[in-house]
């Protein structure tokens, strides 16, 4: 039988081993703290207990910012799975007894994935787990991914066309790029366009920083094709507007379209290469069952759309969605 001497040292060993992880994914003891509703002195008293017991420096310290040493990194790896599988143990028995009726989901998204892709899913969950805490948080990608690392969020949705080593990126469904005209435009109605077609008339496109703008731009020079930006505007909704009336063309991912604007449109897959929207989340993160449940519910909601094959592994920064306008 336990004596309450190792009981006590156990509690002892899970806060310092929690305060650690959440130090190593913020890079931040304030930080850490923050998350886990204790004082800085605290969590650098818990991180310190560490240090000693293992006789080894965690973190290398630079000012506010610290970093793991190789020694943490190690510590990290085998610690991370142990603190998320205690702090999600009571979810994961109720889902062993056959219950999904409580907790939370937090999910990342950019505003296109949350109008165009997540309503029906949405819908679907909150009707079959009503007990369950359901909160989308609208961010741009960069955001997103910074909400991820720091287990703010379970998961994220969007587009991602690179993906870093540190995440896991599955995509479910793929659109098309599209060409957008008013009705009366001289290339509605028909069944293909050329880029020498599109060049002489005004585009409406999002902001240039972002990559849809990138890529439009990048295309045209293949093709040794000028072209002409007559309106930046932020926000598929906002495009599709001006387009209506009569302001520009444009080009976009078609899941945008309902069926239900007063658009034109000619498909562009001879220039442009499909978007794919898929689960974004952290290498090695224990996924929750309601997690699990709503990634069950996303794969059913579109299993009948095909499904392109994954992008390429990259360091790169990463976007989705919003960062890049879908």
């Amino acid at each position: 039988m336990a004596s309450g001497s190792q009981i006590h040292y156990k509690q002892n060993r899970l806060k310092q081993l929690r305060a650690f992880c959440h130090a190593a994914r913020t890079g931040s003891v304030s930080a850490a703290a923050d998350k886990i509703f204790l004082s800085q002195p605290t969590v650098s008293l818990q991180i310190q207990a560490l240090e000693r017991e293992f006789d080894t420096v965690l973190f290398e310290r630079r000012g506010p910012k610290i970093r793991l040493t190789p020694e943490g990194q190690l510590l990290f790896e085998m610690a991370a799975p142990l603190v998320e599988g205690m702090d999600r143990l009571h979810d994961a028995f109720a889902v062993q007894c056959g219950r999904v009726d409580q907790g939370a989901l937090n999910i990342a998204a950019g505003e296109s994935t949350i109008l165009y892709i997540l309503p029906e899913p949405v819908r679907s969950f909150v009707q079959q787990y009503p007990g369950i805490e359901l909160k989308l948080h609208n961010v741009t990608g960069r955001d997103g991914l910074a909400m991820l690392r720091s287990d703010e969020v379970d998961m994220a949705v969007g587009s991602m066309l690179e993906v870093p080593d540190d995440i896991n990126y599955r995509p479910f469904v793929t659109y098309s790029p599209t060409l957008i005209t008013p009705l009366d435009h001289p290339l509605a109605g028909r069944e293909s366009v050329t880029l020498a077609d599109i060049a002489p008339f005004e585009m409406i496109l999002p902001p240039r920083h972002l990559s849809t703008w990138r890529m439009v731009d990048m295309v045209f020079k293949q093709h040794n094709l000028a072209y002409r930006v007559t309106l930046e505007a932020g926000g598929w909704e906002v495009i599709k507007k001006y387009v209506e009336l009569g302001m520009g063309i444009s080009i976009v991912t078609d899941v945008c379209l309902t069926g239900d604007e007063k658009l034109a449109r000619v498909p562009l897959n001879q220039y442009f290469p499909k978007r794919s929207y898929g689960i974004v989340q952290r290498r090695g993160k224990f996924l929750s069952p309601q997690t699990k449940v709503f990634m069950k519910i996303l794969d059913k909601a579109f299993a009948d759309r095909v499904v392109e094959p994954l992008p390429q592994q990259s360091g790169e920064h990463p976007v989705w969605d919003d960062a890049m306008l879908g």
